[in-house]
């Protein structure tokens, strides 16, 4: 018989002969093409549920349904007497095939409505509609053999697969089938060729649950459009050739390229690409709506494009509403990996410089601090050098240092190690062997001249109030700023062995900013001088893109990353999420980050402080965004700062923590020069902010040579602190660093007490 193997065949022939005697089957029987299941019955509430995985997957993948299909679906899950049908009558044109498991597991397949087009050189999404009478729970797997990687196959095998597919499986969907009896799934197929092809899907749900009669195969005859190697020619606002931001969309909503196929480095989790001026993305005929950015310093912009014979190269032209490293104010994000965090296919190892180079260029970020960390230390350690990488072109900087996460004292708070000489904890070669003191990680990193501070703050400093600052007990249970409160009090040997702060910095931006201030206005309060510095934790805490929290650093020669980290151990700095700037900030002339941040007077007196302040915000009101608690992403954004529903936010002067003068700026990108004369009665730190956009660190206000000790309540708040990191943390220290970490928490007891007996009451 013609057009069966000999293995079909042997399963076959029973089967046949006992047809044929009963008269039920002409001479030569042919392939069934099995019915697309259009109308099945089942539960509403857990259809709904498993529809809004597929919805939520669609749109991960780049190929949400219409707005207009996804209100009718939301509409249809409170429909109890309807909504199973809406469902099927929304989602059933966008099913590729049909697929029925009868009872006895038994597996068939026809072929669905929706158009089989695909794209070269892309990937295209259809749904598959699940009829399942067995309940089967097993996973649904597809094989083609268009798509097989087979070893040792035939020439002429090789170039028949010219399909690839995948049936996604990762949250939020799930690995296996739910055992109700309707459900659908998401197919994803990539074509390596333009014009009509033919392929052959199989479907099963284990070994033997395909019919007989070849009913679990379809054969679908796909017209698979030809795709251009576009062309992106990409100038910033001085005609310079550069990298910028592309988000590529199709009339349908459909991202290109497809994000759930993509390799580094360009990356699955974004909406985005990165691309250079000359270098091309393949996108077939059509229309499409391209927004394009160079990160928070320019101007989004929507263009309409269309590709066809005549349109193979775009031209995009970058405009800047800002540029405050032309004022000597360097950009930079002090906390990004290039692994970790299950966002790449492999967090073991993750991706390596250029890739992250790439993204550090589209987002205009002058220095990126590329840290390796607990998951993938053991590999990414390979690209420590203490330099500048190799990828790095001036003025943009990528240096490799180091994040205590995962290892070490990791449980007391995670550091950020910057500037180091040598990654290596000396003992070992691994994380393995890493101090659970985070005290002593602080004295190894000091003594080599590195810049340090606890990353992500506000974990483990969860408060309700929205005051600052605010005396309500933070649990100190999490990796943020927690031994901090501790660490702060001491002193410990430099490179040349003179005592220098064992901490330089606390991180904000990636964290709610309410968590993160409230400890260091406490610290300031008691005399301290810690700086801030703004991070964005790519792509852990936020995945969207590098630099959504930066460092605006100071500098007045060449941009070079030691002296970038050198800044901020200064507090030459100002912290935000870019689309804020508080630039030159001083007191009696006195700027932030020199001559030690301090003005001394001989007695309390009238000051002038004076900066320029500058933001953007959208004509347009983002309600999504100002709805949102502050204890939800994201942390720090400018729209949060806007005035009711002007174009007006406020820069508010900061005097020992308090709301002291505020000003409004309308946020139109243009720059303001702002003044202040206030009083200091006393000796003060003052700081000047948009909040929560953007924060200056202090200048530091010596009045009669006293030290600042403005708040007993903010020194006592510091000592009940010490106790409650105590209780919470002393489980993690090994035991040959008990007695180190209980004489640092006495030390820190004595020096709060001390505080609080100078400190002026509230």
């Amino acid at each position: 018989m013609v057009g069966y193997s000999q293995t079909a065949m042997k399963t076959l022939l029973p089967h046949l002969a006992l047809a044929f005697l009963a008269g039920s089957l002409p001479f030569a029987p042919t392939p069934f093409a099995a019915e697309f299941p259009s109308s099945v019955e089942t539960e509403l509430q857990p259809l709904s549920a498993q529809t809004k995985r597929v919805l939520e997957m669609l749109e991960f993948l780049g190929a949400p349904l219409s707005a207009a299909e996804q209100s009718k679906l939301t509409a249809s899950f409170a429909n109890p007497a309807n909504g199973v049908k809406i469902i099927q009558e929304i989602l059933d044109p966008h099913c590729l095939a049909g697929i029925q498991i009868n009872p006895e597991s038994r597996v068939k397949v026809g072929q669905g409505s929706a158009p089989p087009k695909l794209v070269r050189n892309g990937w295209r999404t259809f749904l598959l509609k699940i009829h399942n009478e067995a309940g089967v729970t097993a996973e649904l797997r597809v094989d083609s053999p268009h798509a097989k990687r087979l070893h040792n196959s035939p020439e002429d095998e090789v170039a028949n697969r010219w399909l690839d597919v995948d049936l996604p499986n990762k949250p939020p969907m799930t690995k296996t089938l739910s055992g109700l009896g309707l459900e659908y799934r998401i197919i994803q197929l990539y074509s390596r060729d333009a014009g009509k092809r033919e392929a052959k899907l199989s479907f099963n749900v284990g070994q033997g649950t395909q019919d007989l009669g070849f009913r679990s195969d379809v054969d679908i005859l796909f017209d698979c459009e030809n795709s251009r190697d576009v062309v992106f020619r990409v100038k910033d606002e001085n005609n310079k050739p550069t990298t910028a931001s592309f988000i590529i969309r199709d009339p349908q909503g459909h991202l290109y390229p497809s994000p759930g196929k993509r390799l580094a480095p360009d990356f699955s989790f974004h909406p985005q690409v990165y691309r250079a001026d000359g270098e091309s993305i393949a996108l077939p005929d059509g229309h499409y709506t391209i927004e394009f950015s160079r990160g928070p310093e320019s101007v989004t912009k929507i263009e309409k494009v269309t590709i066809d014979d005549a349109h193979r190269e775009l031209s995009f032209k970058v405009e800047r509403w800002i540029d405050p490293s032309k004022s000597g104010w360097w950009s930079g994000d002090h906390h990004i990996h290039a692994a970790g965090c299950s966002h790449y296919v492999k967090p073991t190892e993750g991706v390596h410089a250029p890739d992250m180079m790439r993204h550090c260029l589209g987002e205009d970020l002058k220095i990126g601090a590329n840290l390796t960390w607990g998951p993938c230390f053991d590999y990414q350690k390979q690209f420590f050098t203490g330099k500048d990488d190799k990828v790095s072109s001036y003025p943009y900087l990528l240096r490799y240092d180091v994040e205590i996460s995962g290892f070490g004292s990791h449980q007391s708070g995670h550091l950020v190690l910057l500037r180091l000489k040598d990654q290596m904890y000396p003992g070992g070669e691994s994380t393995n062997h890493w101090p659970t003191l985070c005290l002593n990680s602080l004295r190894w990193a000091k003594k080599q001249g590195a810049v340090v501070g606890p990353a992500h703050s506000g974990w483990g400093l969860e408060v309700k109030s929205t005051e600052l600052p605010n005396y309500e007990p933070a649990p100190f249970n999490g990796i943020g700023a927690n031994e901090y409160i501790v660490d702060v009090t001491h002193e410990v040997p430099g490179p040349d062995g003179k005592l220098v702060p064992a901490v330089d910095f606390i991180s904000t931006v990636d964290t709610p900013y309410v968590w993160e201030l409230n400890i260091w206005y406490h610290t300031l309060n008691c005399g301290f001088r810690t700086r801030i510095s703004g991070e964005t934790d790519f792509p852990c805490i936020y995945g969207e893109k590098v630099g959504l929290g930066r460092s605006y650093v100071k500098l007045d020669g060449k941009l070079d990353y030691d002296q970038w980290c050198e800044g901020i151990r200064k507090g030459r700095n100002y912290v935000g999420d870019g689309k804020s700037h508080l630039m030159d900030f001083k007191i009696d002339g006195v700027a932030m980050g020199e001559r030690g941040s301090e003005l001394r007077l001989k007695k309390a007196k009238q000051v002038k402080v004076s900066l320029k302040a500058a933001a953007l915000l959208a004509q347009i009101p983002d309600g999504s965004i100002r709805r949102k608690p502050y204890s939800e992403k994201p942390y720090w954004h400018i729209e949060r700062a806007r005035l009711d529903d002007t174009r007006e936010v406020p820069v508010e002067l900061v005097i020992n923590g308090n709301l002291a003068a505020r000003k409004k700026i309308v946020a139109d990108g243009k720059s303001n020069d702002i003044t202040f004369d206030v009083e200091i009665p006393k000796s003060s730190w003052v700081a000047v902010r948009i909040l929560p956009s953007s924060h200056t660190n202090p200048i530091f206000v010596v009045v009669e040579d006293k030290p600042i000790r403005s708040s007993r309540r903010s020194a006592e708040w510091c000592l009940a602190a010490v106790e409650r990191c105590w209780t919470n943390k002393e489980r993690f220290i090994k035991a040959d660093e008990k007695e180190d970490a209980k004489a640092a928490y006495a030390h820190a007891r004595a020096t709060y007490r001390d505080i609080i007996s100078e400190a002026f009451p509230d």
